[in-house]
């Protein structure tokens, strides 16, 4: 378990660290970005199936904080991650998810 968090928290780095270069090179905000993605049928699909998958991924983590009794906070907290940067907030709620009794596996 413990080889399976460091390769999620490796891709997080790897996409966080891309997302935030990526941003500060941009000349156009993050809201005229998906406005402009959203003006054309081809980008607008692409956009439409992430956000699909992004509240595929919400309602799982509810689900999932449900079962392991975390507080709403705790799901809104990955919530607003997911709604914002998508994968952010899957990948690191997947990190910081305790396993129980699988904890201590490697």
């Amino acid at each position: 378990m413990l080889k399976y968090k460091i390769l999620l928290a490796c891709v997080l780095v790897a996409f966080a660290s891309y997302t935030l270069f990526a941003m500060s090179i941009s000349n156009q905000s993050l809201l005229s970005f998906g406005y402009q993605m959203v003006t054309s049928p081809d980008t607008a699909q692409v956009l439409i199936d992430l956000y699909i998958m992004a509240l595929l991924a919400i309602t799982w983590i509810l689900l999932d904080c449900k079962k392991l009794g975390k507080p709403i906070w705790y799901w809104a907290l990955f919530t607003l991650l997911t709604l914002v940067f998508v994968s952010v907030g899957p990948l690191l709620y997947l990190i910081l998810r305790s396993n129980n009794e699988n904890d201590n596996e490697t």
